[in-house]
């Protein structure tokens, strides 16, 4: 039990030259994914995510809200891509890969192996979509956050902790159970509101 918070967020890299960005992530997971890009040798950075309807903000959606973020945190805009998702129906992290590779496709981009920074305990199941929505010509490794607000090696002693422990497990377990893409490029793949 103490290690299935390991098992959810896995720190997996592969040599990847591309990294792509949950945007819907905490600030301080954004810092996380700074520090990645500086630690890594990555040529681009992606960031994706849907629509936002925070009042409170100026951007219409997670991808350009975290792709600011980071160029303002030093990564180098020029090598910032926003890959935004529409609004979606079914599986929002899914989508955001489904729309990574259209937009690997359109860009001409000969991409063999991503790295994906997730959020903690997210991490896993963000990965197995990506993977899913990329098939199997693109490698995917993961990066997972380290949460804020408990300790990951006792996740169990905060509400916080056993909240997303349990959330993401229950989330982990429809994707392999219940979740079932439609075709690549189909109408049905794009469902979105």
């Amino acid at each position: 039990m103490q290690n299935i918070y390991g098992f959810l967020a896995p720190n997996a890299p592969v040599d990847a030259r591309m990294l792509v960005v949950e945007g819907w992530l905490a600030r301080t997971e954004l810092d996380q994914a700074v520090q990645a890009f500086k630690m890594g040798n990555y040529t681009s950075v992606v960031t994706t995510g849907g629509p936002t309807d925070w009042p409170e903000t100026k951007y219409g959606n997670f991808a350009q809200m975290a792709a600011d973020y980071l160029a303002q945190h030093g990564v180098p805009r020029e090598l910032i891509h926003v890959v935004p998702a529409p609004p979606s129906a079914q599986e929002r992290t899914f989508l955001s890969a489904v729309m990574v590779r259209e937009w690997l496709s359109k860009s001409g981009s000969k991409i063999e192996a991503i790295n994906l920074f997730s959020s903690g305990a997210h991490a896993r199941r963000s990965r197995l979509l990506f993977s899913i929505a990329l098939g199997n010509k693109v490698q995917v490794g993961v990066l997972a956050a380290k949460p804020d607000g408990f300790d990951l090696h006792a996740w169990w002693r905060t509400s916080k902790g056993v909240e997303s422990i349990i959330f993401q497990s229950i989330g982990l377990i429809w994707v392999k159970c219940f979740f079932w893409p439609a075709p690549p490029g189909s109408p049905q793949e794009l469902w979105s509101s």
